[in-house]
């Protein structure tokens, strides 16, 4: 495990040596978070998580149709799968979206009975595969068992569930009690726009949520909100910036994909488009323990 207490100055590139030592602190701070995400292995760690993150996704939504099913509506688990993907680029999500719809309809209630408890256990390990990318980061090493880290990876997979569906059940909740509000209060009717971006809110509000508890109790130790914030707020800028190149890329070279991997290429454009969300992640805690560094 790599131990660096004091921000790196000196950067060597081959035959090349750049001194940091008279250059802006940010600009120290940045390099020094990416020499850290090299050092740490930054590439295939994400690549890890990216991979772990494909493979739970179904099964967490199986988790989530089963929970749904248990409360009586089978359409919530649909709005789960919305609101993850809300964020996506359209060229991931669209097709990505058809898988989950298809996964969801037709699996069958004695499936999701007996399959429960291995989809937990399988959503559990991409909890596991960003636990490892933060302790990398951070430069910690985990003390405790893997049973006892499994158990609450498990809790954060049961945790998420409910809770996402909980918000699925405000945001089809939401449009129903505007439309009731406008028969009683017609001069509401221009305000009924504002439930898209409310939908778009929410997801927001899950997206920085998810990234402040996985910085602050995820990996060995406690965190302070204001050691966090600055690699959640990178993170959530370059998850957006790089969202629209994704995007753009594959509004031009989508076909490229199509040639190569053929029926694969759904799912090699979300694994690539999830390899950079990763790689940003764990770019976010290599930030913050940089900016510890230099303080």
């Amino acid at each position: 495990m790599r131990s660096r207490e004091a921000p790196r100055l000196v950067f060597a590139i081959g035959p090349f040596t750049c001194d940091l030592s008279r250059t802006p602190l940010a600009l120290r701070v940045a390099v020094d978070a990416l020499a850290g995400f090299l050092e740490d292995e930054g590439w295939a760690i994400a690549s890890h998580i990216a991979l772990s993150t494909l493979m739970s996704l179904f099964p967490f939504l199986i988790l989530v149709t089963a929970l749904a099913g248990f409360l009586g509506s089978r359409e919530l688990a649909d709005e789960v799968g919305r609101i993850l993907l809300e964020t996506w680029p359209q060229q991931v999500a669209t097709p990505i979206a058809a898988e989950i719809h298809r996964v969801l309809t037709t699996t069958s209630g004695g499936l999701l009975t007996v399959g429960v408890v291995l989809a937990v256990y399988f959503a559990s390990s991409g909890v596991e595969s960003l636990r490892i990318g933060l302790n990398r980061a951070y430069d910690l090493e985990e003390q405790r068992s893997w049973w006892l880290l499994r158990l609450e990876s498990i809790a954060y997979v049961l945790v998420g569930a409910i809770a996402l569906l909980a918000l699925a059940f405000l945001v089809v909740l939401g449009p129903l009690i505007m439309a009731t509000a406008i028969r009683f209060a017609p001069w509401l009717e221009p305000f009924e726009r504002f439930v898209t971006f409310a939908r778009l809110a929410v997801t927001f509000a899950v997206l920085v949520l998810a990234l402040v508890i996985a910085h602050r109790w995820l990996p060995a130790g406690r965190r302070r909100l204001v050691e966090i914030a600055p690699g959640v707020a990178v993170t959530i800028a370059l998850w957006l910036l790089g969202g629209i190149a994704f995007g753009h890329y594959l509004a031009e070279f989508a076909g490229n994909y199509v040639s190569t991997y053929a029926g694969l290429a759904s799912a090699m454009i979300a694994l690539i488009f999830l390899y950079l969300v990763a790689s940003i992640f764990i770019f976010g805690g290599e930030l913050n323990q940089a900016i510890r560094r230099a303080r």
